[in-house]
């Protein structure tokens, strides 16, 4: 199991992971927009190009993030802790166990990238996301 930070931006996220990367010494690895998936025809156009996800990878380090899903995230704001679970059962344990006493904000499921993933706010009121994650294709 990892944790890895996830950011999140209000459309700000390729420019901001290209810095990033820049300033880490490291390169990104993933990119796909929400005009790029089976979500184009629920995003309103003008945020089609926005990032539904990005990865960057660095020697010791993985950083997550994406626009969205909603352009209100106010500065220090939209920060969640990613568990990247290794198979699905896995992912099933730990999000049943952080929703105790919590809110599920997106029920665990099957999804186009994961064979799990699901997000939730825990009884201490952080968010995080629960993810085992299918094979994509590289950049």
């Amino acid at each position: 199991m990892q944790l890895i930070p996830y950011l999140f931006f209000a459309g700000q996220c390729r420019e901001a992971f290209d810095f990033y990367a820049r300033a880490l010494g490291g390169a990104v690895t993933m990119r796909v927009t929400y005009g790029e998936t089976q979500m184009r025809e629920q995003t309103p156009p003008e945020a089609r190009d926005w990032v539904m996800h990005s990865e960057i990878r660095a020697p010791g380090l993985i950083l997550m993030g994406a626009d969205g899903p909603n352009a209100d995230v106010p500065p220090g704001a939209g920060t969640s802790v990613n568990v990247q679970a290794g198979t699905p059962a896995e992912a099933e344990r730990v999000y049943a166990a952080l929703l105790d006493g919590g809110t599920a904000t997106m029920a665990l499921q099957e999804t186009f990238w994961a064979y799990r993933f699901g997000m939730l706010v825990d009884r201490y009121g952080k968010p995080w996301m629960v993810n085992c994650l299918r094979e994509m294709p590289p950049v």
